[in-house]
């Protein structure tokens, strides 16, 4: 459970104190003694974990390579900000004089390598500076104490603007005296953030209410996914606005391991099964006490929201109410060890579908929380990856806005039980997308009465296609491909690399699943597509 300070009990108004708590608390953790050491109080006893304390954990031993900035090739996109699962690297908009008075405040030595690290981009220089505007300068920045080492943030840079490198006794201290400039420079001057470019939201300081420290695993999907929603809701409505409610999960381990908690928002863990209805508490008792502008969004995996608070989330659905739920979708129960859930794709190796002579992994197909929510009246639907991030925040704005039940199923990479490497969470959520595994959908019930008219399967390549076929090479993105890619599905594969009857059953599976969204959405198979179709 987090408070916020403006709601904290009488008790526990010192712990939160910044310097307070280190030195009581944290600093006796980190040395390993916390548990030993520190007396029992009512705080723990509730377990109570002040606001935003990961911001004093340390990562910066744990990985030998972090990222380096590399301005002449940065255009500004904010895909590496947007995708870093950890808060580890940001960035802001200022204008250039500003910036520019700020390096010379810096030590005579210092001034040539910070120069470096600000970026005269088209988006924020040049453009600005045609349209009569002060030109301001770009700055990437890696907070060294949050940074995992998982490279995510160079594998989204299509511009060759990062790379690794080794940390060495030399390069450390510079990395974080350019952290420290960071903070001094002051925020990002919002007049430079365009409210229609959604990927810039992180760019300014309400947004950033996740500030890492979470003990989630090095590239972490589901971790990029919370950070996501969260800045698009407090960028939208404001820090002070949001309030969060999670089903018992992996998310709540990471996010929640005393004394680190990495929200500066007002959240609790409820019961696996019953995080939905607990919101219903809280959202009438805000109603009543006239908070009915503030925010709740549910957080769950797919074992929580599909399986065993399946019914509870019904429940929910069918109360009308004004909550938010995010379904973070990694296909197992990650938090007792990847057994499988109803999420589970047909074939996958997990515990208790184990890859045997008999049965080769798990055999019954995926349940769809499209199609289930679908069928509950008038709650708002998005299926989406926090890799497409312009369809991701535009279900979160969207979901913010409806005003009853709402529901995001996201694709979220577990990369030990997925069996893929750190860097790959968000190529592994676009293959999802791409290979009909996972597709991308909003089902708005404002767009219409129809299915069909509420259904959009924008951002789908080939939407009118069974598969996508690349133009290029003429071969087609099917399941299978997907399969290939992981580490969860290898024992399907021959020596031959020829897929088994199984994984051929779960492509099939995958295929019709695509074919009854298309039917829902209104699109015919059969009509011939037209060639920007086609090519997606």
């Amino acid at each position: 459970m987090s408070i916020t300070p403006a709601k904290l009990p009488t008790n526990i108004t010192e712990v939160v104190d910044t310097k307070h708590f280190k030195e009581r608390v944290i600093d006796l953790y980190e040395r390993g003694y916390g548990d030993l050491e520190l007396e029992a109080d009512l705080d723990t006893a509730r377990s109570i974990i002040p606001a935003g304390t990961g911001g004093l954990r340390d990562f910066s031993f744990i990985a030998p390579d972090i990222p380096e900035f590399i301005a002449k090739n940065c255009v500004g996109c904010m895909d590496c900000v947007t995708e870093c699962p950890d808060t580890a690297i940001l960035a802001k908009v200022i204008p250039e004089e500003k910036v520019n008075r700020a390096i010379q405040n810096e030590s005579e030595e210092f001034r040539a390598e910070l120069a470096g690290d600000w970026a005269e981009t088209r988006k924020f220089h040049s453009t600005p500076a045609k349209k009569g505007k002060a030109p301001a300068s770009f700055g990437i920045f890696i907070d060294p104490t949050k940074c995992k080492g998982c490279a995510e943030c160079v594998a989204v840079c299509d511009d060759n603007a990062l790379k690794m490198i080794k940390k060495t006794d030399d390069n450390m201290p510079l990395i974080r005296a350019k952290w420290d400039h960071f903070k001094r420079v002051g925020p990002s001057d919002e007049s430079y953030v365009m409210d229609k470019v959604l990927s810039d939201m992180m760019l300014v300081d309400r947004s950033l209410q996740y500030v890492g420290g979470a003990g989630s695993c090095a590239g972490c999907g589901e971790a990029t996914a919370l950070r996501m929603m969260v800045a698009a809701t407090c960028f939208k409505y404001g820090e002070k606005n949001l309030g969060l409610i999670a089903a018992t999960g992996c998310n709540t381990v990471y996010t929640s391991t005393y004394p680190y908690n990495p929200y500066t928002l007002p959240w609790a863990n409820s019961l696996f099964e019953n995080a939905p209805t607990y919101a219903m508490g809280v959202r009438a008792k805000w109603d009543q006490a006239g908070m009915g502008d503030k925010k709740i969004w549910i957080i769950g995996g797919d074992g929580a929201m599909l399986d065993i608070g399946f019914q509870s989330l019904s429940r929910m659905l069918m109360s009308g109410m004004d909550l938010n739920v995010i379904v973070l979708d990694t296909q197992v129960y990650s938090n007792t060890g990847g057994q499988a859930s109803t999420g589970s794709y047909m074939g996958q190796r997990t515990k208790m579908s184990e890859h045997g002579k008999k049965n080769q992994g798990k055999q019954e197909r995926r349940k769809e929380i499209a199609q289930i929510v679908m069928a509950h009246p008038d709650v708002y639907f998005a299926q989406t990856t926090a890799a497409h991030a312009n369809h991701f925040y535009r279900a979160i704005l969207e979901a913010n806005a409806y005003k009853g039940p709402s529901v995001l199923s996201v694709y979220t990479t577990c990369q030990p039980e997925h069996g893929v490497a750190d860097d790959v969470a968000s190529s592994q959520a676009r293959l999802a997308v791409d290979s009909r595994a996972f597709p991308l959908m909003i089902y708005n019930p404002d767009s219409g009465e129809r299915i069909r008219e509420r259904l959009d399967l924008k951002g789908n390549p080939a939407p009118k296609n069974d598969w996508y076929t690349n133009p290029k090479t003429g071969e087609s993105t099917t399941f299978i491909d997907f399969a290939r890619s992981e580490g969860r599905f290898e024992k399907h594969f021959d020596k031959d690399g020829n897929p088994s009857e199984t994984l051929l059953a779960a492509t099939e599976d995958r295929r019709l699943n695509w074919r009854m969204i298309q039917e829902l959405a209104g699109i015919d198979p059969e009509e011939p597509a037209s060639e920007e179709e086609a090519a997606g």
